[in-house]
């Protein structure tokens, strides 16, 4: 039996520099940042999901604007870049900022001390986080004699968790001042990149930066985070002969399953290419085994503060329409529930026809995660049916004649508590079927 080589996969590894120099394995998308930096617009915004890549993609900008050739060898950029120029990078990752005004402060403060102390800055008391993000970008500019790169990551964390709390609008407050020094700066600035999940337009980024390029829609720029099939098969093929080997599939059944969980993904209505869930398919390779990784990961934490009755609502996300300046333009706080489904990963692009995209579950792993919160605590192979109106929520389960078991399991594990957060009144109905789990048997009102 020839013995097997396990290679490392980058798990948890948003580091390009950490994966160039430690032998992991690298999904080679060179060939699309040179044409970001170098042919689009100084001033870029990409949307895409948790867990999608963004963080990754920023550390290999960053790492190819500060001219650090050695780590590109053997790939598709070394055929592209001639000059390999070293330009001062300011890097911001707002995920560490917290969810209100305190821990944005702190964190920029912290950042721009460290920048500060790079570039010699003297501080005076007196001075702003606005002047001093302006100070930093120009002094990093006359010292090294180049134009300056800012990347900003997630950049709409601490506005997604400060929203719907009184710290919102300080917090947004404090974006519009600081950033809006990117526009000022202009002749300092050589590229500025942003990425995030959600756009938050009139009160961040976007109200500042009203020459920002979204090119979150761009056929170029579809498979720009994710994995497409393609480059499953040019560099996964031992990890899904493993996969196969454990689970006695064969090299398209595997496949086959990694597409029905993790595949899906549509981000430009121009370019229809498939994407998976990077996330989820190198855990499920790491594994060998498919699982649902990306809701586990956290990915769902903030929903209940965007979608409302998600449960009443279910069957419309299957065929979802919503026009092209609701998804492309429109401040998720005003889109409607669609917006922040389709920006936040769980629902993709199906289709595009007359100003209209349509909308749809892109996968398993996403459906079993939306099913999830819609019937906390109960899995699938539990429910016959479930039924919600304005009044009444049904459940209707398969399980023996111990109707007095099935009231205690409504009240014990709160199975009726997303139905009652709106203030409705709520009829819960603890319900018997016949062994074959079709015919009413009996059913009796529970006190919820």
């Amino acid at each position: 039996m020839a013995e097997t080589i396990v290679r490392k996969l980058p798990i948890g590894i948003q580091s390009f520099e950490k994966m160039r120099k430690e032998g992991y394995v690298y999904v080679d998308k060179t060939d699309i940042i040179w044409h970001i930096v170098n042919s689009g617009s100084m001033y870029n915004f990409l949307s895409r999901p948790r867990r999608f890549g963004k963080s990754v993609l920023l550390d290999t900008i960053q790492a190819y604007l500060e001219g650090k050739k050695e780590l590109f060898e053997g790939l598709k950029i070394m055929d592209m870049e001639q000059e390999w120029a070293k330009h001062p990078v300011i890097r911001l990752d707002m995920s560490n900022g917290g969810s209100d005004p305190k821990g944005i402060i702190g964190y920029l403060d912290d950042t721009f001390h460290k920048y500060e102390a790079l570039y010699d800055i003297t501080l005076r008391p007196d001075n702003t986080l606005a002047v001093r993000f302006k100070n930093i970008i120009e002094k990093a500019c006359t010292t090294t004699g180049r134009k300056v790169a800012i990347l900003i990551d997630e950049y709409d964390s601490p506005l997604q968790h400060s929203w719907k709390t009184p710290q919102h609008e300080a917090c947004t407050g404090i974006y519009k001042d600081v950033f809006a020094v990117l526009k000022t700066q202009d002749k300092y600035e050589k590229f500025v990149f942003i990425t995030g999940i959600t756009k938050f337009t009139q009160i961040s980024l976007f109200s500042v930066l009203n020459n920002l390029s979204n090119i979150s829609f761009n056929p170029q720029y579809a498979a720009l985070c994710g994995i497409t099939q393609q480059e499953i098969t040019d560099n996964f093929l031992p990890e899904i002969k493993a996969m196969g080997e454990k689970n006695n599939w064969t090299v398209d059944e595997v496949m086959e399953q990694l597409k029905d969980n993790y595949d899906g993904y549509h981000f430009s209505a121009e370019n229809m290419v498939d994407v998976f869930n990077p996330f989820s398919l190198i855990n499920a390779l790491a594994n060998k085994d498919t699982k649902n990784y990306w809701a586990s990961s956290g990915a769902t934490t903030l929903l209940p503060k965007f979608v409302d009755d998600l449960e009443i609502r279910m069957k419309d996300f299957e065929n979802c329409p919503i026009d092209s300046d609701t998804i492309e333009t429109s401040d998720v706080t005003v889109g409607g529930s669609e917006l922040f489904l389709y920006q936040s990963g769980y629902l993709t692009i199906k289709g595009y026809t007359e100003g209209l995209y349509l909308l749809g579950i892109p996968n398993q792993e996403v459906r079993k995660a939306l099913y999830k919160i819609v019937l906390p605590a109960l899995t699938m192979k539990k429910i016959s049916q479930v039924i919600t109106t304005q009044n009444m929520l049904l459940y209707a389960m398969q399980q023996g004649n111990l109707l007095e078991v099935k009231e205690a399991q409504i009240i014990d594990r709160q199975y009726a508590e997303p139905f009652k957060a709106d203030k409705r009144k709520t009829i819960a109905l603890a319900v018997e079927l016949d062994d074959k789990g079709k015919g009413l048997v009996d059913l009796k009102e529970v006190e919820v």
